[in-house]
């Protein structure tokens, strides 16, 4: 399973040998200055909310690359009204049989607007399950107890969370989230992005280790395999 990151929440995942693209927001981030959208072509793109730093290139990607978009209704609805064709319409609590995968929609404690300032309906995480490796991608969330039945019900080879706080888990909660899902693994995503949610790498890091977990924060453009 091989993994790209480009910047905040986006990352590339190649499941079965399909390319699933998460929350696409590149050209709007300087510090993602350096890939060029137009050479990404995933096979799907899952978007855990509306907010304009997980949907900006959204349409852009879909129409050049003819991706499945997977997200919530109203997503669905809103990028149908932009011109986007592709769709596979779900909600929290839902699961459905890709060819790469089973993907299972789980809460994320969050708001949810579009860029446009209609509603954006719930915010969700999302849990990937294949014969190569499950994982975990919180979206946007606050901590919450729902992520225990995670752990519970599901076994994870690795997961992202997302540590920036002021917006969302703080690395403090997110290690929190690692003992409730039952995973030692953890991706970073949506830090250093703006200047509310800049963190301290090493100190992060520091702190997941001392409590016997694994926390890989990924530089923009960096390719790895899992």
């Amino acid at each position: 399973m091989q993994i790209t990151y480009y910047g905040h929440s986006c990352f590339e995942i190649i499941v079965n040998n399909k390319k699933l693209l998460f929350d696409p927001f590149i050209s709007g981030n300087p510090l993602a200055k350096n890939i060029d959208i137009k050479k990404v072509n995933p096979d799907y793109i899952l978007i855990s909310h509306g907010h304009i730093d997980h949907i900006a290139d959204a349409i852009e990607i879909a129409q050049q690359s003819k991706a499945t978009v997977i997200a919530n209704w109203e997503i669905i609805e809103w990028l149908n009204k932009n011109g986007v064709e592709n769709t596979h319409p779900m909600n929290t609590g839902g699961k459905w049989m890709f060819d790469f995968g089973k993907v299972k929609c789980v809460s994320a404690v969050h708001s949810s607007s579009l860029p446009d300032g209609s509603y954006g309906g719930t915010a969700m995480g999302f849990i990937i399950e294949s014969h190569e490796a499950n994982f975990y991608y919180s979206g946007d969330t606050a901590l919450t107890y729902d992520m225990k039945l995670i752990g519970e019900f599901r076994t994870l080879d690795f997961a992202f969370l997302c540590l920036g706080d002021n917006f969302t888990m703080s690395v403090d909660n997110a290690i929190i989230a690692a003992d409730f899902i039952k995973c030692r693994k953890i991706i970073g995503m949506h830090y250093d992005t703006f200047g509310y949610i800049k963190i301290d790498h090493e100190e992060a890091i520091n702190k997941f280790s001392n409590q016997g977990k694994e926390l890989t924060l990924m530089e923009i453009g960096e390719v790895r395999n899992y």
